[in-house]
């Protein structure tokens, strides 16, 4: 036996009577939509259920798994502290995970635990479950800030890990939908909200967990859920494995979604095999993008595949646009990797004595020295989409309404802190939201008196 069923579900506090004290009852097609999945499981027997939650420990490089034999909880916090509950972790499950990823050299294990104690993301969705079956062990992971792809990638341990136990082990994966349905909601509205919910209950609806990295990063952030890694993970676990899928409830009625799913497995698919089919993609569309590179483009990815596989910088060489060696000017270099920043660095003046050599020493740091991210490593070369940013003369300006987000980038200044953001960034959409970014990257309070520049930029692909 291995990995039988995997269940997607929310996890509002409310929908435990000692805590919503009758408020439940409004959303009473998502609690018997839980009883329905939770009996589900108890009739599954599983050996070990393995629960992906939002609010365990998290950190933007890592997964962590808790360690240690068990742990409590209850929801004092939610002003029911009588609720309580105590579960035993399958340490034998937690190990084989481990010893796949560390083999993989991949950034999941049981370092760094902050809290012991059970979170909501836990609780809830354990308080169903345990009406049926109470006899299981559990493996509690968090999520983490890193790309869709790896999040799969840990499913996908997870299934093998199974395997080699040969455990009966089922999936729950712990997450609600957009917290933004609503104006009167708990986090307001944004249109982006029932957008999201809309596609993610047709994605998980039908089991299509391709469609699930189709997703950007902005996007997610501006809908405000918190499920999607979480869901990835599961589909992860799920990969190559025919599934019968069930949408069981879905209900916005507090202005945030709550969705719940099932995934019977009934036998084996190799076709679902999502994150070949994704990788696979991308490298054809890079592939395409690398041939329509311009010399600056090109420049930077020579330099960035060179120092990381060797530790060496490149010379400046021959054959490039005359402007690049007799010109100076400041210079970014962007990286992104399915879809999502992996690093960007730059110098805002020129600081070499050619555009060439900026562009050069600034893509080694985009890699290797953002400290925002770990270096890039040789197996992501492939997967990446640079761009060079070329930086006109910068010139003060003393009213914001002088900003277009399109057309200039911002340089924000308060004594000797400084921060600049680049013109014509996906999900930067007004000079506030500019402004706002570039104070945050300088550590700069948003009521703070601070000097503007702008500037232009030549972007190349």
């Amino acid at each position: 036996m291995a990995v039988v069923a995997a269940f997607m579900v929310p996890h509002p506090p409310i929908i435990v009577p000692d805590i919503g004290r009758g408020e439940e009852k409004k959303i009473q097609k998502t609690i018997d939509a839980y009883q329905t999945a939770a009996r589900k499981i108890g009739s599954l027997k599983p050996k070990t259920i393995v629960l992906l939650s939002p609010h365990q420990v998290l950190y933007s490089d890592y997964f962590h798994i808790s360690p240690g034999k068990g742990a409590s909880g209850d929801f004092a916090q939610f002003r029911a502290p009588q609720v309580q509950m105590e579960i035993q972790y399958d340490t034998e499950f937690v190990e084989q995970i481990c010893k796949l990823a560390d083999a993989a050299d991949f950034p999941a294990g049981t370092e760094g635990e902050r809290d012991k104690q059970l979170d909501h993301g836990t609780m809830v969705p354990l308080y169903f479950v345990n009406q049926y079956v109470n006899d299981y062990q559990l493996v509690r992971i968090g999520l983490s800030g890193l790309p869709l792809k790896m999040h799969y990638q840990l499913g996908q341990y997870i299934q093998k890990a199974a395997k080699l136990l040969n455990r009966t082990t089922v999936l729950i994966a712990s997450g609600d939908l957009s917290h933004r349905l609503k104006e009167d909601g708990p986090y307001g509205y944004q249109e982006e909200g029932p957008e999201y919910d809309s596609r993610i209950m047709d994605v998980m609806g039908k089991a299509a967990f391709g469609e699930l990295f189709q997703f950007s990063e902005k996007f997610c952030e501006k809908a405000g859920e918190c499920g999607h890694r979480s869901f990835t993970i599961m589909a992860g676990a799920l990969d190559q494995l025919k599934v019968e899928a069930k949408a069981l409830s879905y209900e916005g009625v507090f202005g945030v979604g709550y969705g719940v799913c099932s995934y019977m497995v009934c036998g084996n698919d190799t076709e679902r095999n999502f994150k070949e089919q994704f990788e696979e993609k991308e490298r054809a569309k890079i592939a395409k993008q690398k041939d329509q590179e311009d010399a600056y483009v090109q420049l930077a990815r020579k330099t960035i595949e060179s120092y990381v596989r060797t530790g060496e910088k490149i010379t400046v060489p021959d054959g490039l646009p005359q402007e690049l060696y007799s010109q100076r000017a400041g210079v970014f270099v962007s990286i992104k990797e399915n879809g999502s920043l992996r690093g960007c660095i730059g110098t805002i003046h020129a600081v070499q004595t050619t555009v060439a050599q900026e562009v050069i020493e600034n893509a080694i740091s985009a890699a290797c020295r953002d400290p925002r991210f770990l270096p890039v490593r040789e197996e992501e070369l492939g997967e990446l989409v640079v761009s060079v940013d070329v930086l006109g003369d910068t010139e003060v300006i003393d009213t914001p309404d002088k900003l277009d987000v399109k057309r200039y980038g911002v340089i924000v200044t308060k004594g000797c802190k400084r921060g600049l953001l680049l013109p014509n960034l996906d999900g930067i959409d007004t000079v506030e939201e500019q402004i706002a970014v570039a104070r945050r990257k300088a550590g700069i309070g948003e009521e703070e008196d601070i000097t503007l520049e702008r500037f232009e930029v030549i972007r190349h692909f």
